[in-house]
């Protein structure tokens, strides 16, 4: 069962939420870039992680599944934000240019099947980033945060995931090395310098980019067995009416006429 949408805002207003949302908004904006003039959808509970592309991007939506809830986005301003269900996103095809998905897999009844609605929606060439609790990380047992709950990925398991969907994985990076604990948020910034040389494997968060690649598909021929038909050599039959037999009456034999044989060049 999904963590509730309150649950999710209080966690992101407290010290170590904010922390949170410091590190990984960092990793999101180091791999997009400028997001002027694309369209933007964030899936989950991603709103923490958009105020940087909302500012320049064409458009900015935010997909909160329905056993989360959903709250107004952004605040004081018009309203953003939608309700939706995993596997059935309410909104067109090859539409959004760049996808963040955080607190969307974990907790998803099917984590596939949801990455599949990703996927369809994406633009051709579209960038998603999907940020998942480290299966080997401490933030994965912390239940007090939202990274707590569901399932955890490991690299590999994400991958495959991907994968599994058609989507091709680009890239992936590691980020939030502050243990869970709200007295430490205030020293997040050294964990995540020095966490990252010392102890990379023991990080909270994974993030994944993958893209979307359409091809062109060359259909293929296939060996056919084809049906020849011959037509069977008509027989000459002599003119006039057929002869009409009595029962009893034995055929009578016709002398046929022989049939001059036309000169050869090989004849000496």
């Amino acid at each position: 069962m999904r963590r509730d949408v309150l649950d999710l805002r209080a966690f992101y207003a407290s010290p170590l939420g904010r922390a949170a949302r410091t590190m990984l908004t960092r990793k999101v904006e180091e791999a997009w870039g400028d997001t002027r003039d694309l369209d933007v959808l964030g899936v989950g509970y991603a709103t923490p992680f958009l105020d940087a592309a909302r500012a320049k991007a064409r458009r900015v939506v935010a997909a909160m599944p329905a056993q989360q809830g959903v709250e107004v986005w952004p605040h004081g301003g018009r309203n953003q934000a939608c309700l939706v269900e995993d596997a059935a996103l309410p909104l067109p095809n090859a539409l959004f240019d760049r996808v963040l998905a955080v607190h969307a897999l974990e907790e998803a009844d099917d984590p596939a099947a949801l990455l599949a609605e990703i996927g369809r929606v994406m633009a051709p060439t579209g960038r998603l980033i999907v940020a998942v609790s480290s299966r080997d990380g401490v933030w994965a047992g912390a239940e007090g945060t939202p990274f707590g709950h569901g399932r955890p990925y490991s690299r590999s398991q994400l991958e495959s995931l991907i994968r599994e969907v058609g989507l091709e994985p680009a890239g992936w990076t590691r980020a939030l090395y502050v243990p869970p604990v709200g007295a430490m948020s205030s020293w997040a910034e050294g964990f995540e310098q020095v966490g990252a040389t010392l102890w990379p494997r023991f990080a909270g968060v994974i993030l994944m980019e993958a893209i979307k690649q359409t091809f062109a598909v060359k259909p293929r021929g296939h060996r056919a067995r084809a049906r020849v038909f011959a037509p069977g050599v008509l027989l000459p039959s002599p003119a006039g009416p057929t002869p009409v037999r009595q029962a009893g009456e034995r055929p009578v034999p016709v002398n046929k006429a022989p049939v001059p044989k036309a000169p050869s060049s090989l004849d000496r």
